[in-house]
């Protein structure tokens, strides 16, 4: 046993310190960024975030909507072939650069990810989704996909140590994936004591995926703009989010009706709820690690997404960054106990 006693923070506790701008409106500030990724030599272009693979985030209407913005979607992965070739067909051409592929580990998940790329060569990415990307057997399913797809970005996780990141990139993966027990439905680090403050460890790894030439994604621990802003300025290439995208007429999920309101059933994917789902039980040897949340509908997702792209832009303008990229050369983060006033929040 060991204690690491320096100070490890989450996105609550720093603010970003504003800098002298050159900028003299919102609208100068270009939010697209272009990537080189390391293993699968493929250029890609578009705006840094990420739809995460919740099966009701995750879904075919998100990414219709999401690519119209040139913003990634990560694809869920209980969709079966079929869904799949409807989908795929009514795609135009350019909006297959903002889809992943989500896969597991197990033979039928790997047999599965053959099937769809089978459908259309435009097909890029590939997001190998585990909650633990620390096993063995997790980094050598990393290695059989790489030497079987060596032509299509990876994206795999989920770590939160700079060792491990540079192990993953070693072994075949273009994009990391960061962020254990920080989703907004998600009990890991009360059910297991495992985790780590997100902020510091998209600082961390960032660093290590850098110095391979490698990327890295902010998985978790936004609930609101800012945060994606705070995920970027310490160093994360893409940011993914879950909850914030939650409860959209885009997304799938059971509607509930109380009081003449409707709302939507959210829940974590390790969560009994969703083992029963899409198992029909709790295996005896697991137990849940996530939460079921009932949230208000909100509309289309295009509104949510306007007002996450305008907080960004407000961000940089703060900072004098012009590009999204600059945004992380430009931040200086500021220790905090308190980010907002709270008086009227209840009104």
């Amino acid at each position: 046993m060991r204690i690491e006693e320096s100070i490890k923070l989450g996105f609550k506790d720093v603010l970003i310190r504003p800098k002298r701008s050159m900028l003299k409106s919102r609208s100068e500030v270009n939010l697209c960024r272009s990537f080189f990724f390391k293993h699968s030599n493929i250029f890609w272009k578009g705006i840094p975030i990420i739809a995460s693979n919740m099966d009701t985030i995750g879904t075919f209407n998100v990414a219709k909507v999401l690519s119209d913005f040139k913003i990634l979607t990560a694809i869920h992965k209980y969709y079966d072939i079929s869904d799949w070739k409807n989908f795929i067909s009514s795609l135009p051409k350019e909006k297959f650069n903002y889809i992943m592929i989500s896969t597991g580990t197990a033979k039928k998940d790997y047999m599965k990810l053959k099937n769809i790329l089978s459908l259309s060569p435009l097909l890029k990415f590939i997001c190998i989704d585990v909650a633990n990307g620390y096993s063995e057997h997790f980094v050598q399913f990393v290695k059989k996909v790489r030497m079987d797809f060596p032509n299509k970005v990876i994206c795999a996780g989920n770590v939160v140590t700079g060792e491990m990141v540079e192990e993953l990139i070693l072994s075949g993966v273009d994009i990391v994936k960061v962020g254990i027990g920080s989703g907004s439905v998600c009990t890991t680090r009360i059910k297991t004591g495992i985790g780590y403050p997100q902020l510091s460890a998209v600082i961390e790894c960032a660093d290590a995926a850098h110095g391979l030439k490698g990327h890295i994604i902010s998985d978790g621990g936004c609930t609101e703009s800012g945060d994606i802003s705070k995920a970027i300025g310490a160093g994360a290439d893409f940011v993914m989010i879950g909850g914030i995208f939650a409860g959209h007429v885009e997304c799938e999920g059971s509607m509930v009706q109380e009081n003449n309101q409707k709302f939507m059933v959210f829940y974590g994917m390790s969560s009994k709820y969703a083992m029963c789902l899409h198992k029909g039980k709790v295996d005896d040897y697991k137990t849940e690690e996530g939460k079921v949340v009932k949230i208000l509908i909100k509309g289309s997702i295009k509104n949510t997404i306007h007002d996450i792209l305008g907080g960004i832009r407000s961000t940089c303008t703060y900072v004098g960054a012009t590009t999204i990229k600059e945004l992380t050369k430009r931040t200086t983060f500021v220790r905090v106990f308190e980010q907002e006033n709270k008086i009227f929040n209840n009104h």
